[in-house]
C-alpha cells in the first residue's frame, strides 16, 4: 500500500496560472510562489466583493481518537465529487503546524487520493505565513521588554505581563521559562512563557481580519500586560503596530493551491481548534464564496471545540451563515469510544459500536441546537462490515440526519459522489436556520456555562477563586459582550481525556481565563490544557528525512 507522500509526489500537478485560470483569476492577480503554490492580491479580493455568496458547507467530526477520522481527507474529497458530479466547488482548508508534524498528529494535507498538493511544502514551510506569524508575535514581545528596559514610562507591572513569545514547534521546555538572566543591559529577570504560533493571539487575528485596515485595529487592540494602576497596556500604546503589520502583509493574503484532481483549494492560517478557535481564515472563506457555487471548509478537532468555535466565534464575526455540515466518523472511532481497545478494531462488534456510537449522537444533536441541517458520513475502513455500516445508517436516519459512506482515501472523489450527492440533496431540501448558541449580552460566565451545559453536556461548572477574579475583571474592563473561546482536551466532551463516548453531569473545571482583546474573543483555560504541546516518546520526526535528490521520505 503506498503512503500518503508517495501517491502526492507520483502526482502530475498543473500548473497554479491553470488552477486560477479556472476560477477566472489573471495571472497578474495571483503572486506566485513557485510554480504550484500562489497567494491571491488584494486586487483580486476587491474584485470579487459583490458577487453572490454559494453555499458553505462545514465538515466537523466527532471526537478524535487513536483510530483516526479523517475529517480533512473527507473535505478534499468531497471537494474532489463536487468536480465529478460537473458542480463549481473550492475547498477552504487551515495550514498545518510543525509541531504535529514532526510530532504525533501528522499533517493536514489529507490523505490517500483525497489530498492537497504540493503536499510536503504545504506540511512544511508552505508560503512563510507561519514564520510570518512568529516575527510579529516575538516583535511585539521584544518591544515590551525593551519598552521596560528603556524606563517603564508606560508604568507596566513585570508581574502583570500577559503576552507571551511563540514558536511553531512542540517545546515543552520553553512553556514557563525565565528572562532577563545576566547583567543590567540584559533586561529585568521574570517568569515569561511560550504558545505553540498557532495558539498565539495573532494567528487568530490573522485568520478572522477582513483585511488590512481591520487587521491593524485588532493588531492595536492586543492587551500585553496591566500597568501598577490595573489599566490595560496595548500594543498600540508600545508603538508595535506599524511594524506587526509590515510583517504580515503577505501572511494576509490566502494561499492558493490543488487537490490531486486539479480542485482548487484556499489554504490560509491554523489555528488549534483544542486551544485556539480552529478554523481557517476569515479572508479564505469569505473569497471562496465568491469564487465557487460550493465552499467546504472545515474546523479543527471534533465538533465540540471546531464547530462549536465556527459558530460561535467565526460566523458571529464575519457574518458568515452555514448551509449544511457534514459530520465525519469511523466505526472503528465508535467502537473505540465503546470501550474496544485499538488492537482489537478490525473485529466485527456491534455491541461496542452501539455503547460508543452515543458520542456521535451528542455531535448530531449539538449541531442541530444551531439550526443547521446535517449529514452524517463514514470514512469508510476495509475492516468495516455490512452489519456495522447499516446500524449507524439507521441510527442517524432516525435522529433526522442524512447519511453517506464515504470512500474518498482508496477511490478519491469518486468515492466521495455519494456523500456529495447527499449533501446536495441537503441543500436543496432542507434549509438552514443557523443561530449561535448564545447571545452576546449573556455574562461571560454565562456563555461558558451555556457551552458546558448544552454543547459538552456538563452537570456543573467549576470556577477556580482565581478565574472568577479573572472574568470579574475582564466584565469591568468591557469585555463582557465577547465570546468565549474553550481551550479543553479533544479527546473527551468533558475536560478529562479519559471520558469517552458521552459522558453525563460531570464537573467542568476553569482554571484561567484571558482576553484576546484584538482576535475578539475571551480565552478559557479548562483542566489541564496545554497552550504549547510536548513530543511524545518516539516523535514523527524520527522517521523524516530527505534524499540525495531533495525528495523527503517519511512525512507521513
Amino acid at each position: 500500500m503506498k503512503t500518503d507522500i508517495q501517491i502526492a509526489q507520483e502526482a502530475v500537478l498543473k500548473p497554479i496560472t491553470e488552477i486560477a485560470a479556472a476560477l477566472d483569476i489573471d495571472a497578474d492577480e495571483l503572486e506566485l510562489y513557485g510554480k504550484y503554490k500562489a497567494k491571491i492580491s488584494d486586487s483580486y479580493m476587491e474584485k470579487i466583493k459583490e458577487r453572490p455568496d454559494g453555499k458553505l458547507i462545514l465538515v466537523t467530526a466527532i471526537n478524535p481518537t487513536p483510530a483516526g477520522e479523517g475529517k480533512t481527507t473527507t473535505s478534499v474529497g468531497l471537494g474532489q465529487a463536487f468536480g465529478k458530479l460537473n458542480k463549481k466547488a473550492i475547498i477552504a482548508l487551515r495550514e498545518p503546524s510543525l509541531g504535529p508534524c514532526f510530532g504525533i498528529k501528522g499533517g493536514a494535507a489529507g490523505g490517500g487520493y483525497a489530498q492537497v498538493v504540493p503536499m510536503e511544502d504545504l506540511n512544511l514551510h508552505f508560503t512563510g505565513d507561519f514564520h510570518a506569524i512568529t516575527s510579529a508575535n516575538n516583535l511585539l514581545a521584544a518591544l515590551l521588554d525593551n519598552h521596560i528596559q528603556q524606563g517603564n514610562e508606560l508604568g507596566i507591572d513585570p508581574r502583570q505581563i500577559v503576552w507571551k513569545r511563540c514558536e511553531d514547534m512542540n517545546d515543552r521546555v520553553l512553556r514557563n521559562i525565565i528572562v532577563g538572566m545576566g547583567g543590567k543591559t540584559d533586561g529585568f529577570v521574570r517568569e515569561d512563557h511560550f504558545v505553540i504560533t498557532v495558539a498565539s493571539e495573532i494567528m487568530a487575528i490573522l485568520c478572522l481580519a477582513d483585511d488590512m485596515k481591520d487587521l491593524k485595529a485588532r493588531l492595536a487592540r492586543i492587551v500585553v500586560a496591566y500597568n501598577y494602576a490595573g489599566e490595560p497596556v496595548t500594543a498600540r500604546d508600545l508603538k508595535a503596530v506599524g511594524s506587526m503589520a509590515a510583517l504580515l502583509k503577505d501572511a494576509l493574503k490566502p494561499n492558493l493551491i490543488q487537490t490531486l484532481e486539479h480542485t482548487p483549494a484556499l489554504v490560509h492560517g491554523g489555528p488549534f481548534a483544542n486551544i485556539a478557535h480552529g478554523c481557517n481564515s476569515v479572508r479564505a472563506t469569505k473569497a471562496a464564496l465568491k469564487m465557487a457555487d460550493y465552499c467546504i471548509t472545515e474546523a479543527g478537532f471534533g465538533a465540540d471545540l471546531g464547530a462549536e468555535k465556527f459558530f460561535d466565534i467565526k460566523c458571529r464575526a464575519a457574518g458568515l451563515k452555514p448551509d449544511a455540515v457534514v459530520l465525519v466518523a469511523t466505526i472503528r472511532a465508535l467502537k473505540y469510544n465503546g470501550g474496544v481497545a485499538k488492537a482489537d478494531l478490525n473485529a466485527e462488534n456491534l455491541e461496542a459500536l452501539n455503547k460508543g456510537i452515543v458520542n456521535l449522537e451528542k455531535h448530531i444533536e449539538n449541531i442541530q441546537k444551531y439550526g443547521v441541517p446535517v449529514v452524517v458520513t463514514l470514512n469508510s475502513f476495509v475492516t468495516d462490515t455490512e452489519a456495522e455500516i447499516n446500524f449507524v445508517k439507521k441510527f442517524c436516519e432516525e435522529r433526522d440526519c442524512e447519511f453517506a459512506l464515504s470512500e474518498v482515501w482508496a477511490k478519491g472523489g469518486e468515492g466521495g459522489i455519494a456523500l456529495a450527492e447527499k449533501v446536495l440533496e441537503t441543500l436543496e431540501k432542507k434549509e438552514s436556520h443557523f443561530k449561535p448558541i448564545y447571545e452576546d449580552d449573556l455574562s461571560l460566565k454565562e456563555k461558558i456555562e451555556t457551552v458546558a451545559r448544552e454543547v459538552y453536556g456538563a452537570g456543573n461548572v467549576n470556577f477556580a477563586p482565581a478565574a472568577l477574579k479573572q472574568l470579574a475583571k475582564l466584565e469591568e474592563l468591557g469585555f463582557g459582550s465577547f465570546p468565549v473561546c474553550m481551550a479543553k482536551n479533544q479527546y473527551s466532551l468533558s475536560d478529562d481525556p479519559k471520558l469517552l463516548g458521552r459522558p453525563v453531569g460531570f464537573e467542568l473545571n476553569i482554571r484561567e481565563v484571558y482576553v484576546s482583546a484584538g482576535a475578539g474573543f475571551v480565552v478559557v483555560l479548562t483542566g489541564a490544557v496545554m497552550t504549547m504541546p510536548g513530543l511524545p516518546k518516539a516523535p514523527a520526526a524520527y522517521g523524516i528525512d530527505v534524499d540525495d535528490n531533495g525528495v523527503i521520505t517519511g512525512l507521513f
